[in-house]
């Protein structure tokens, strides 16, 4: 049993390998955990006391509500009072709350568990819904029957819920009911099966992890960097909170002594080196069971398409990834590229922790967009509205990618934007476009994506509760263009004129005039004006607002040409940059590394060319001529640290050799033949 002091001894094994490293932290880490304990602090990440006290009331005035349905439902069905009498549902939480990080504001996940004979369709989204409708505590009721995980959203005294029911194989649902045991999936279908498994994983979980405390800092400080990032979301491609949790469960059990501080680097330095689709699982999979479907790609053909698997650890296992597409991939791959650049520096006394969690400045990194606008009649109508079009919205990364046979690549940003200025319910979504870095294409080819809108448009149009006023917009805007609102947190390319110190060391080479690179990684350009035009232009740029659209029920493409200049390096740049690790890199993440980001990696191990406090304002971080040997021995340090982590990483993906190896050659992905050149053009003319 491993506690909380971490392991002594040989440890028991945790996971489907042994840990790369056992050792604990040194004294310097243990001062960096300090800081990033009081930087996760700081950023307002844990609850008050009358808050979680709050969630608590809640939760109990939910069991009594779900309690009474119940009675009322078996009453109804004619069942004898002491049925009647023994009735009894019972609410589970899972997701963040069940795991311990949730924040301020953040929602509860939860389970009602039912007998039966209360079923999902009628008695949960139809009775149950009328019972929370007329109850004034309860705001904000949205059904979602038609979700792959049925649920049904609200406030209840303000507190977001989102409920989901399963209904089992028991006539009488007992209050100590064990939802580990296999026995509650007797007789169950599929989505009641993935509604307990929310449950199920979350227990698993924090039973799979050395250290719970640990493990809990650690997701604090990964979902707030994600969100940060903009790379935390499950609908529109990239990862929720399971995955993160599971992700971040993996690295403890590979350091099972290692503090908070340690796991986030060690969370980085895998991942980036992570040969996906290899993948990542806290047990083995167990397949003998009640006959249901566990990810396996030797026998599903549709698990061979998944990138970056992530597997759950309750039976049936599922990969809880499987949204994630090549574009969101490859961004995350950036990002996690970003993230290890910074936490080198962190750990050489270069950086400080905020500098990881920069924000990521999504409208400064394309010149090219795609803005999906959605309109509704009203906020009610707008927030159903608006759950249909974003859980399709991946789909459209999706078709642009194969119509584009993934030369034209797509990075949906997850954030929805809000126009104040328009009359009706609104909100919009925005993607990145740009050529896939690397390729050669002639200057006046073209990408035509009017077919890969209009089957979006129709895929939108199978809504089966539109209402009049229900419209989308689908613009092509160039960065110029982007309506005001977007900015409306207060950053405008003007402020990021001026540059630190820091950020002056990321330099990339520009054909228009000169790019310089920011510390989070965005590039923005810097025309050859004089600095008052650049600052009237900046000016006029905010001023501008979105173009008004007639009001129609069909997406609008506005017809604009993509520049070839899209943000990316050259052929020979990337090549020269991808050599990370050798074997251990990606066999399919060539072409996923960016610029920026190689650029930060260089730097981190080559030291900064700008000055000799590593481009940062700050002087105490600056290392002395005096302290030259102890900055030798850090680094040299840190090198062996490396050889170490590589080493333990080609021994922990040789427990996923099998899966890897059947992905390798089944995966049309990983292993396509090169697609010759197409003859697209970029006209993303009107649809109307």
């Amino acid at each position: 049993m491993v506690n909380s002091e971490g392991l002594c001894g040989s440890p028991p094994r945790i996971g489907v390998t042994k840990p790369i490293s056992i050792a604990g932290p040194t004294e310097a880490d243990i001062l960096r955990n300090r800081d990033l304990e009081r930087f996760l602090v700081e950023a307002g990440l844990y609850e008050s006391k009358e808050e979680a006290s709050k969630r608590e009331e809640v939760l109990g005035r939910i069991q009594e509500i779900v309690t009474s349905w119940v009675k009322q439902l078996t009453r109804l069905r004619g069942y004898t009072d002491q049925m009647v009498e023994d009735a009894n549902a019972v609410i589970f939480t899972f997701g963040s709350y069940r795991l311990g990080v949730h924040g301020p504001g953040s929602d509860i996940d939860t389970l009602c568990v039912g007998p039966s004979y209360v079923n999902r369709e009628e008695d949960f989204f139809f009775v149950l819904h009328n019972i929370l409708a007329e109850r004034e505590e309860v705001t904000e009721l949205q059904p979602v029957p038609d979700a792959h995980v049925p649920v049904m959203k609200f406030k209840f005294n303000g507190i977001p819920i989102d409920l989901l029911y399963a209904s089992i194989s028991h006539l009488v649902v007992p209050h100590d009911l064990d939802i580990s045991d296999m026995s509650v999936l007797y007789n169950v279908d599929e989505p009641t099966v993935r509604s307990l498994n929310g449950c199920r994983v979350a227990d698993q979980i924090l039973k799979l992890v050395p250290n719970v405390e640990h493990f809990r800092t650690t997701l604090r400080c990964m979902k707030l960097w994600a969100k940060r990032r903009s790379v935390y979301s499950n609908v529109t491609g990239f990862l929720g909170g399971v995955n993160w949790a599971l992700l971040v469960a993996r690295i403890c059990q590979l350091y099972p002594n290692a503090v908070p501080s340690m796991l986030v680097s060690r969370f980085f330095r895998v991942y980036t080196q992570w040969r996906w689709p290899n993948p990542v699982m806290l047990c083995a999979i167990e397949e003998d069971g009640l006959g249901f479907s566990v990810w396996d790609p030797r026998k599903n053909h549709r698990d061979r398409t998944h990138l970056m698997p992530i597997i759950t650890p309750a039976y049936p296992c599922m990969n809880s990834s499987y949204n994630v597409s090549s574009s969101t991939l490859r961004v995350m791959m950036e990002q996690f590229q970003y993230g290890n650049s910074i936490c080198e520096k962190i750990e050489l006394n270069r950086a400080k922790w905020s500098a990881l969690f920069e924000p990521y400045l999504f409208f400064q990194s394309y010149t090219n967009y795609l803005q999906v606008d959605i309109l509704a009649a009203d906020a009610d109508d707008l927030r159903s509205w608006k759950g249909w079009v974003e859980s399709r919205l991946r789909q459209l990364t999706l078709m642009i990618e194969r119509d584009t046979y993934g030369k034209l690549q797509c990075h949906p940003y997850p954030q929805e934007y809000v126009d104040a200025s328009k009359p009706s319910a609104h909100c919009a979504f925005f993607m990145g476009l740009q050529r896939k870095q690397g390729e050669v294409i002639q200057e006046s080819q073209q990408f035509d994506i009017r077919g890969s809108v209009e089957e979006f448009r129709h895929s939108i149009n199978m809504y089966m509760f539109w209402e009049p006023g229900m419209e989308i917009h689908v613009s092509h805007v160039r960065r110029k263009q982007l309506p005001a609102y977007v900015h409306s947190d207060g950053f405008n390319c003007s402020q990021n004129l001026r540059l630190t110190p820091h950020q002056k060391s990321y330099k990339l080479p520009h054909d228009n005039g000169v790019a310089y690179q920011t510390e989070s990684g965005e590039k923005c350009l810097k025309r050859k004006k004089n600095p008052d035009g650049e600052i009237m232009e900046q000016h006029r740029l905010l001023k501008r607002r979105s173009p008004d659209w007639n009001r129609s029920s069909s997406p609008e493409i506005i017809s604009r040409k993509l520049s070839s200049t899209s943000t990316g390096c050259s052929t020979s740049d990337r090549d020269a940059m991808n050599g990370l690790v050798g074997a251990n890199a990606s066999s399919n993440s060539s072409g996923i590394s960016s610029c920026s980001h190689e650029v930060f990696r260089n730097e981190s191990t080559a030291g900064s060319s700008v000055g000799s406090n590593g481009g940062y304002d700050n002087p105490s971080s600056s290392p002395s001529d005096s302290c030259d040997d102890l900055k030798s021995s850090v680094e040299d340090e840190h090198a062996d640290r490396k050889k170490v982590f590589q080493d333990g990483l080609l021994k922990e993906l040789e427990a996923n050799t099998v899966v890897g190896v059947v992905l390798k050659s089944m995966n049309g992905v990983i292993n396509a033949e090169p697609v010759p050149n197409p003859v697209i053009r970029l006209s993303l003319a009107s649809t109307a």
